[in-house]
């Protein structure tokens, strides 16, 4: 595939999306590399856009310039914003009661805190990216160690058995410092390097993932 057809396909894939307004997105493409541009009403079509340009077999990396502009009827103070987070973090019965800090600065939201796993640090921000007047939200949630971490490696190389479109014998394994956790090897496409990585995250005690897989 050359760039010319891989940028029609994203743009393609941008206009089916129903959650996004595709009319202010502009897309280029060079050596398999997207550059996503333009303008959207929130973060959330942001986000989206993003996740649709990687369903697009070929695509390698991504450049994400999108910018979140609000209209001015959805511009909302700091203090709005941050008020209606903790309200929304509270009501998540997966994310732990006050684990997660909040600061809002311009639309800008940073989360931090600490939790246990890596699912409850994404909830946390997957509610944030709903909210209207968010602009961008920048997650420093950390992962607290978990008590037993002996066994990282082996429950990973299990989950990553159970996923039968990937090859786990094909996907290497390492882990250094009983938390940190290096992947490499190759896949197919993008929903298998999101696979693989689920697997490692999957983990207790896992804290840092390092992903070096490429897409064949």
């Amino acid at each position: 595939m050359n760039d010319k057809e891989l940028r029609q396909f994203v743009l393609d894939e941008l206009e089916y999306e129903p959650s996004i307004d595709s009319a202010n997105i502009g897309v280029t493409a060079e050596h398999g590399v997207i550059t996503l541009s333009g303008h959207v009403a929130d973060y959330a079509q942001k986000v989206a856009a993003e996740r649709a340009a990687w369903r697009v077999k070929g695509v390698k990396a991504i450049a994400q310039e999108i910018e979140v502009r609000l209209s001015f009827d959805k511009k909302q103070n700091d203090d709005e914003i941050a008020q209606r987070i903790l309200n929304i973090l509270a009501w998540n019965t997966v994310v732990p009661k006050d684990a997660i800090k909040v600061k809002v600065s311009e639309g800008w939201v940073t989360l931090t805190g600490q939790v246990h796993w890596h699912y409850q640090r994404e909830a946390a921000a997957a509610e944030v990216r709903k909210l209207t007047g968010v602009k961008g939200v920048i997650n420093d949630v950390k992962l607290a160690p978990a008590a037993q971490i002996g066994d990282v490696k082996r429950r990973i190389q299990d989950a990553l058995k159970r996923y039968a479109e990937i090859e786990a014998k094909g996907i290497r394994v390492e882990i250094k410092d009983g938390s940190t956790v290096r992947i490499e090897g190759q896949v197919d496409n993008w929903d298998e390097r999101q696979a693989v990585e689920r697997a490692a995250w999957s983990a207790p005690g896992v804290r840092i993932v390092e992903d070096h897989l490429t897409i064949g």
